[in-house]
């Protein structure tokens, strides 16, 4: 059967083409979906409803992932948006109330980022702000602000998952500017190893943004306390604080304090 005779099929054939793409893909979109079955994406939502609830697969915002998928590896931008957006909501929003009129903000690609970008839109006493950014998602975010904000892309290779922009070529503008306050998400902030990410490139970008600003915050929802990733972006004393949420650990909340990090919880 191929996928444009599906809108006929039944709903159990519907639903084992929707785990054979699934378990190809690792993650689906609901749009997607209802375009290539040919059937509407209320139906599809029904579909992923129902194939979560006998536990073949984990709705997430969009679409939904395989479950029980492991997550040492990177998720793609869409599965994150899932994951403590509540919380991520309330660290973008405290966040953006550390900009002030005129300022220089370098911000990084992610989830957090995304929602730190719509907190600064939001902020209508904000104007006269550059923002500098490696990420398609934070630009398109940003760009309601303009002319209240001036919004500038990097450039570089476009990584798919994060729908960032990295080396070759993402880097030499960060040679020619310094900014105020740098914003940056992660996968791991932890005492002993620092601040650190999942993927190499990305992190390669994030040290380059670091040295490019005089403040330096590192936006972490609760999850990412604690946690060691492959790709150091810096020490703990690298950074100038952290932001995170109620979700982080006590014990290693505890021992990044102890290590001298500024850690603001909300």
């Amino acid at each position: 059967m191929t996928d444009s005779e599906f809108a006929s099929a039944p709903a159990p054939v519907r639903r084992a083409r929707i785990l054979d793409l699934l378990s190809a893909r690792g993650f689906v979109k609901v749009a997607e979906l209802s375009a290539l079955l040919g059937v509407s994406e209320v139906t599809i939502r029904s579909d992923l409803d129902a194939l979560e609830s006998t536990g073949e697969l984990d709705r997430v915002h969009g679409g939904a992932v395989s479950a029980a998928t492991p997550r040492r590896t990177e998720p793609a931008f869409e599965e994150a948006l899932g994951d403590l957006w509540d919380e991520k909501l309330r660290i973008a929003a405290h966040a953006a109330s550390l900009v002030s009129p005129g300022d220089s903000v370098i911000v990084d690609v992610g989830t957090t980022a995304a929602a730190f970008a719509w907190a600064l839109v939001e902020r209508s006493d904000l104007s006269d702000v550059v923002v500098i950014t490696n990420g398609l998602k934070i630009a398109l975010e940003l760009e309601r602000a303009i002319p209240r904000f001036s919004v500038i892309v990097t450039g570089g290779t476009l990584r798919a998952l994060q729908h960032s922009l990295v080396n070759p070529l993402a880097d030499g503008l960060f040679d020619t500017l310094h900014a105020d306050i740098a914003f940056l998400g992660c996968n791991g902030v932890d005492a002993e190893h620092g601040i650190t990410n999942i993927n190499l490139p990305e992190a390669e970008m994030k040290r380059r943004m670091l040295h490019a600003a005089t403040r330096r915050i590192v936006l972490a929802d609760g999850s990412k306390i604690g946690q060691v990733h492959l790709g150091r972006i810096a020490t703990v004393t690298g950074v100038d604080g952290v932001i995170t949420g109620q979700s982080a650990r006590a014990t290693p909340l505890a021992e990044l304090r102890e290590a001298g990090l500024d850690v603001t919880r909300v």
